[in-house]
């Protein structure tokens, strides 16, 4: 069965005249007889019941009018959908993203929306241990995060910056005059740090365990918010990506003083997957933003 010939039977069953039927379809009446005939074979029914003079519908022809009628439709429906998608006016994107880069999507988030309210966006923040299995499991389209230390041979990791940990200060500490920070030096104040297994702590651990430095930490955290909260409103000092005092106030970020300090802003996909139309486009959009830019130029 196809939706052509279903075609031509709904225009017959409207007009109950082939040669009607056959000029609005702009099609010769033998072309639709052929056609009807091999429907009526592959359904082993008669649909339409002829004469010389009138054409009526049989009671399958009754029966498979609404069904037809209405497949047609929904193949109208999609392939609208499908163009739709194509030209960005409809669709879901469903984006996986780190806590460290929340300050950075949030101008690309509310441009995207603007430029494309047909779009519907699903921000998912967590660690990225999670966002990889969400990844994986084809819930989000891809994840913005730092770079893991492992490879990860199903995921394609492509750098959108370079970034640094650094010690983030409130912005009248003595540490804010600061141009770098040693590990030794950080070792002598009371740090607030990101919970284990964040991308901030995880890179961290890597550096003082090859620098055999221990710190002093007082309190641990899984949301870099209330860590920046509780560095403006005291002394305490954390540590996280740079990239994560964006547009941030009252706090100051200095960078750690180690060669194993650099870390790659990404955005990762399933190798060889399919990339939707809009994650293309924000992903370009999130490319040339103000937040990516800058990151780059202090890079530089």
């Amino acid at each position: 069965m196809e939706l052509r010939q279903l075609k031509y039977f709904v225009k017959v069953a409207e007009t109950l005249n082939f040669s009607e039927a056959a000029r609005e379809l702009c099609i010769t009446q033998s072309t639709l007889s052929q056609q009807i005939k091999q429907l009526e074979h592959e359904m082993h029914t008669t649909l339409l019941l002829r004469n010389s003079h009138s054409v009526a519908l049989s009671e399958a022809g009754n029966e498979l009018l609404p069904y037809a009628t209405r497949t047609l439709k929904d193949a109208d429906v999609c392939i609208e959908r499908i163009n739709d998608l194509q030209n960005l006016l409809g669709g879901v994107l469903n984006i996986g993203v780190t806590y460290s880069f929340s300050p950075i999507l949030t101008e690309t988030i509310f441009e995207f929306m603007k430029r494309y309210p047909g779009v519907r966006l699903n921000v998912s923040y967590r660690p990225m241990t999670e966002l990889m299995e969400l990844l994986r499991a084809r819930k989000v389209d891809f994840v913005l995060a730092f770079k893991p230390s492992a490879p990860m041979p199903d995921i394609e990791s492509h750098i959108l910056f370079q970034n640094c940990l650094a010690a983030i200060v409130n912005s009248s500490h003595p540490l804010a005059a600061e141009k770098k920070i040693s590990l030794e030096s950080l070792s002598r104040y009371t740090l607030a740090l990101p919970s284990k297994g964040l991308q901030a702590r995880n890179a961290l651990d890597r550096i003082t365990a090859i620098r055999s430095c221990p710190l002093k930490i007082h309190i641990e955290l899984n949301d870099p918010n209330i860590l920046l909260d509780l560095v403006r409103q005291s002394n305490l000092v954390t540590v996280l990506a740079e990239a994560s005092i964006h547009n941030e106030r009252g706090v100051t970020a200095v960078p750690i003083d180690s060669p194993e300090n650099e870390m790659s802003g990404c955005v990762h996909t399933l190798r060889d997957s399919y990339r939707k139309r809009s994650m293309q486009e924000f992903i370009r959009m999130l490319s040339g933003s103000i937040a990516v830019s800058e990151r780059i130029r202090a890079w530089i």
